[in-house]
Formats: structure tokens, sequence, C-alpha cells
């Protein structure tokens, strides 16, 4: 792994504690020097974020997240900066209680925690309560300071984690901090990129601490952040075959809509042709809408299995229902040898049927049909998105995406990668339709299922981020498409 790529690499907390320890028993780095790099990684950052903040006040936990605090406290000080400090507990160990003497050197006083004392008037706070080893909800008296630190009206640098925050899956299970910034040491830790996350850790820094390059090679990562890319150029030669042809399967009757969305966008990501099979009512509409797509009304497996043999890739499930007619298309889809992608109520359907693929397909459940899918409710499938994701792509020999904030890509033999982008303007109808029809469209061009997965996913939250600029509330789906257009031929288009 080079050291650009340990940037897009992610771990589990054990994993991280494994780096921190190579680092300091093979390396031969002190661990108070981690804590002192930290601290000053910290501290640049409010200094880039806050550039007129002169009072600060940290709270800091016991451990050695609270160590950083100190430390960034001694630090603050030096550089003329006021600092009211805050400690969890009068007991420090080891490293961190040398950060806590060095913070007294530097003529601070630390104050014990105390629910009754006057609340501190400052620009910012800087929450070093808990670092990444807390997977518990913080006890009564310091889930009340966390939820006074939310309410205090001011800015909040995290280090490391937000205090409360599960760094393993992403979820919290009790209090935790909002930060404005989190700076995450050494290692990108997994849970702060999916899940609830994305409500707790506001603009997310990685700070790998002046680490040498061979402490990656030390550690295979639990997975990666996708990165931004786009397709190659088309050479000059290039026709319409060259692109695949797509069939997309859907559209039961006042689900016309979801069908559209899904074949457009499969041609606005490249797709050379796209045929609908749909209900014979929608092709009027189809064809003036969008005249591109070859619309066709289907009745059954007889009238759908020519179109099947034509194309190269199928879409299954936008619109489908999960009726006589939907099953019996989706039953005639799924027994052909056709590399595919299943969403919606193709989905709902193998939650009923299911079966293992020996060709390439991508499955994009949301969070209740991954839960249909695997036999449990919402609230497990949440509480561990990365278990979900795998079990899925496992059981069914698949490129699995399982969406939402921070959707995550995981493929049959383990490999994982998470969504950096994307935006709450994106919860609305038709925005999964729309991801459907790039995933099978970067599909019908060559793309591999985990290619297809993780560059249509990527390209489709970028791209509704692009179409976020003039307000998140009130997006369309549709409004991803010319965005798409650009974001995809690169960036001398965007």
């Amino acid at each position: 792994m080079t050291d650009t790529d340990h940037r897009y690499a992610l771990y589990t907390v054990e994993q991280v504690r494994a780096l921190d320890r190579h680092a300091i028993d093979v390396l031969g780095i002190p661990g108070f020097e981690l804590m002192r790099r930290a601290a000053a990684a910290g501290l640049a950052s409010l200094r880039r974020h806050w550039p007129q903040a002169r009072r600060l006040a940290v709270w800091c936990g016991p451990g050695n997240n609270g160590g950083d605090g100190y430390l960034l406290g001694a630090l603050a000080k030096e550089a003329g900066l006021q600092v009211e400090l805050i400690a969890l507990s009068g007991q420090a160990t080891g490293d961190a209680l040398q950060a806590r003497t060095a913070f007294e050197f530097a003529g601070g006083r630390v104050h014990l925690f105390d629910p009754a004392a006057p609340w501190p008037d400052v620009d910012v706070y800087v929450d070093a309560l808990y670092g990444s080893g807390l997977n518990r909800a913080p006890e009564a008296p310091v889930a009340g300071l966390i939820e006074r630190i939310n309410a205090g009206g001011k800015p909040v640098l995290a280090l490391d984690v937000p205090s409360g925050l599960d760094a393993d899956r992403g979820t919290c299970p009790g209090a935790a901090v909002r930060a404005k910034v989190t700076v995450c040491f050494i290692a990108a830790k997994r849970g702060l990129y999916t899940g609830v996350a994305s409500d707790y850790v506001g603009e997310l820094e990685l700070d790998t601490l002046q680490l040498p390059t061979s402490l990656w090679q030390a550690q295979p990562a639990d997975g990666e952040l996708l990165r931004p890319t786009s397709l190659p150029p088309r050479p000059r030669v290039a026709h319409k075959g060259d692109h695949g042809h797509l069939l997309v399967v859907g559209g039961d009757h006042g689900m016309g809509g979801a069908i559209r969305l899904c074949g457009e966008a499969a041609l606005r990501a490249g797709a050379g042709l796209v045929s609908v099979a749909t209900r014979d009512v929608h092709v009027v509409a189809l064809n003036a809408g969008c005249p591109e797509l070859m619309a066709r009304g289907v009745d059954g497996p007889q009238s759908i299995g020519p179109l099947i043999e034509r194309a190269d890739v199928l879409a299954v499930g936008p619109g489908l229902g999960q009726g006589a007619w939907g099953h019996a298309l989706w039953l005639t889809a799924l027994d052909s040898d056709r590399p595919l992608v299943l969403d919606a109520d193709g989905l709902n359907l193998l939650a009923r049927e299911p079966r293992r693929f020996d060709r390439a397909a991508v499955l994009t459940p949301h969070p209740g049909e991954a839960a249909r899918l695997l036999g449990v409710d919402i609230a497990t499938v949440q509480a561990d998105r990365f278990a979900s994701a795998r079990e899925l792509a496992h059981r069914h020999g698949a490129v699995v995406v399982l969406k939402g904030a921070g959707s995550l890509v995981a493929h049959p033999d383990g490999r994982l990668a998470a969504c950096p982008w994307g935006n709450p303007g994106m919860a609305v109808a038709g925005m999964g339709d729309v991801l459907t029809g790039v995933i099978a469209g970067l599909l019908a061009q060559g793309a591999t299922a985990w290619e297809a997965a993780c560059l249509g996913v990527g390209l489709h939250a970028r791209v509704g981020d692009a179409a976020a600029e003039a307000g998140e509330r009130g997006l369309l789906a549709s409004d991803l498409f010319g965005p798409l257009r650009r974001l995809g031929n690169g960036p001398r288009h965007a």
C-alpha cells in the first residue's frame, strides 16, 4: 500500500490499535510523541477552521484521548490562547498523566468536572473525552455533559472520534458529541463514514501523525473509501454497439416513472442502447418523454424472452411490483444467464425466493430491503452495516450496495468500500431508480460488477452533491441527469 493509498484505507478500532502498537514497539516512536503529534494536528485544525478563536474549553477524559486534549491545551497556551480545561477525573496514568503534567507546567489549571459549575464562555469547544475504544453509552453524568456541549451554541472540534460514537459501526448507543470538525488520528476508523455517524463527525480530517509508509504495510485494511473517478475517453471510432445493450424490467401500473428514471440514468451513464420492458400503458408516455428509450409492452415470459436474448445486461425491479406480472418477469430474468442489477421489488421477491448467483450480479437494497433479505429487523441491519452488507454479499454471491448515509459496497470475497459523498436532499423518491440505472449502464459498458457498483455509487453521490448546490430540499431524482453526464465524462466537463 502506497502513502497515497493508505489515506483511503478504512480500519476497525482493533486494527488501528495494532498500528499504534506497531509504531511504538517496532518503529520505536514513543507513545507520548504520538500524543504530542496528535495534539499539534488538532490545534492546527482548530486554527485553520476558527482563526479568530482566542478562548478554548477542552474536556478531557481519563485515557489517552484525554491526554491528546491536555497536550492540545498546553500547545494552545504556548500560542497565547486562553484555555479552560475540564477533566472528568482527577486520575490519569501513563502518557495521559505525563500530558496532564505538561499542561500544568505550561501554566494551565485543571478543573474537575462539576455539573453545577458555571459553563465556560469560550469560542470553541474541544472534545477529548473518549477515544475510539468506547462502544457503550456514556454514563449519566457524562451523557448530561455531552448534551450540554451539543446545546452550547459553539463549534466543536472532536479529537479522533466524537465521544459517544461507535468508531467500528457508526452507531450511537447513547449520547454523542456533535462535532463541527473531527480530526481522526493514524488511520480512518470505518465507523465514522456510515450510518448515523454523518450527523456527528462534521467535516472529517485524517492526520497520519507523520508515520512512515512501512506502518501501513504491517496491517491490512478492513475496507476502503471510494475515490472520485470517471470513465476513460471513448475511441473516435466507437459506435453504440460498443457500449452495451441494457434491458430495464419494471414499471407496473402507476409506476412508469420509476422505470423511466432508471432507463434514462443508464443512458446518461453511457449505455449504448437501453430497452424497457414494462406495462403496455406506459409505452406511449415513455416514447414521448424519452424517445431514446426503446419501450416495449410485455405481458409475461413469452413476450419478454426475445428482449432478454438481445440484451447484454438486465436491470430488474424499479416499479416492478410483487404481483403475478412482476413475479413472472422477475423469474424469467433471473433464470437467464445475463448479468443483472436487482433493486426495489426485485429484491423483495428475492427475499421470498432466495437464490445465489453464478454470474455478475449487483443488489442495491436500502436498509428495509436488506432486513427482509436477511430475515431481521431494520435496527439490526443498521446496528452493524458492515456485517450486514458482507453477509448479504456472501449469501447471494453478489456485489451488494447497502444504501443510506455512507453507502457501503460489499463483494462476496470480503472486499468493502464506503462512499464519502451524498447529502440529505437525496432522500427522495426515485433516487434509487437512478442509482440502479447508473450501475447497470456501467455494467453494460463492460465494467465488472464490483467496478460498476463502486464507480456507480460514487458517481451517483457526487452528482447528487453537485445537483444540491442550489439547495437540498426540493431536489428531484431527475435533477441528477445533467451533472451525471458532466461528471461521468471527467473533470474537463465538470
